[in-house]
C-alpha cells in the first residue's frame, strides 16, 4: 500500500529575522523514502535531486528513488564513526562531531541547493540527526532565527512512530541497533549546541562557514534560491 515518506516536510513558508519567506517547493526534508512512496498535495514527488546523508553500511546498494530518473547525491555526514573512532555517548557529541568531521561535506550541500533547478529532498534515516543540522545551517546561513530552526527541529518528534515504523523495514537496522537508546529522540540541546557553535564564532554562521570551505558566491546563490 502507498505511504507517504515519514518526516516529509517542505521547509519553504518559514520566514527569515527580517521578514523575508523562505521559497516553498526548493527544499524538503525527511526520513528515509521508498520506491513506493507517493507525495502528498503540494509537494513534488519525487523531486528532481535528492542528497542522501547516510553512509554506505547502512544504505541500499540502489537509492530506493534511483530508479524514476531523480540525481541522487550522496553527502556521508556521518563517515567518521568508522571502527576505531573515539565513542560517541550523546546526541550533542554527535552533533558537533558532524560540524568537526564533516564539513566539506556540508560546504557541498549548500552547492547542491544553490545549483538545484527545483525541489531537493534532504533526507537521512530518520529525518532528524543529519537532517537537522543541514537543515539548521541552510536556515542560519539565509538569515532564519535560532528559535525558527529549534521549532522546525521539534517537528520531528510528532513523525517518531511513522518514522521507526520505516526504520525497522529498511536497510541498516542492524548498525542501528548498536546504537544508545537516548539517539532515538529528538534533542532540543543537540541542535541548540550546534547552534551556539556557529554563533560562537566571531562572524557567526557565515563566518563559520567560510572558514570550513564555504564561499561567499555560493551563499549570494544558496540565498537567491531559498529566499522569495
Amino acid at each position: 500500500m502507498p505511504e507517504t515518506t515519514p518526516n516529509l516536510r517542505d521547509v519553504g513558508g518559514l520566514v527569515t529575522a527580517d521578514g523575508r519567506p523562505l521559497a516553498t517547493g526548493r527544499v524538503l526534508r525527511s526520513a528515509v523514502p521508498s520506491a513506493r512512496d507517493v507525495g502528498p498535495d503540494g509537494i513534488t514527488w519525487p523531486p528532481p535531486v535528492v542528497i542522501d546523508l547516510r553512509s554506505p553500511g547502512e544504505s541500499e546498494p540502489i537509492h530506493p528513488l534511483a530508479q524514476t530518473g531523480v540525481r541522487v547525491v550522496n553527502l556521508p555526514l556521518l563517515a567518521a564513526l568508522r571502527p576505531g573512532a573515539r565513542p560517541i555517548d550523546s546526541l550533542q557529541g554527535l552533533y558537533l562531531l558532524m560540524l568537526e568531521q564533516s564539513s566539506m561535506y556540508l560546504v557541498e550541500l549548500v552547492r547542491e541547493i544553490g545549483r538545484a533547478p527545483g525541489a531537493t529532498l534532504i533526507h537521512c534515516a530518520a529525518g532528524k540527526d543529519r537532517t537537522g543540522v543541514s537543515i539548521a545551517l541552510l536556515l542560519r546561513l539565509v538569515g532564519v532565527s535560532r528559535e525558527t530552526v529549534l521549532d522546525d527541529y521539534l517537528l520531528t518528534a510528532d513523525a517518531e512512530a511513522a518514522i521507526m515504523g520505516r526504520l525497522r523495514k529498511g536497510a541498516g537496522h542492524r548498525h542501528r541497533s548498536t546504537l544508545p537508546p537516548s539517539f532515538a529522540g529528538v534533542s532540543p540541546e543537540a541542535i541548540t549546541a550546534v547552534l551556539d557553535h556557529w554563533d560562537a564564532h566571531p562572524e557567526g554562521v557565515e563566518g563559520w562557514f567560510l572558514e570550513i570551505g564555504g564561499t561567499t558566491d555560493l551563499l549570494d546563490r544558496l540565498r537567491r534560491t531559498l529566499l522569495s
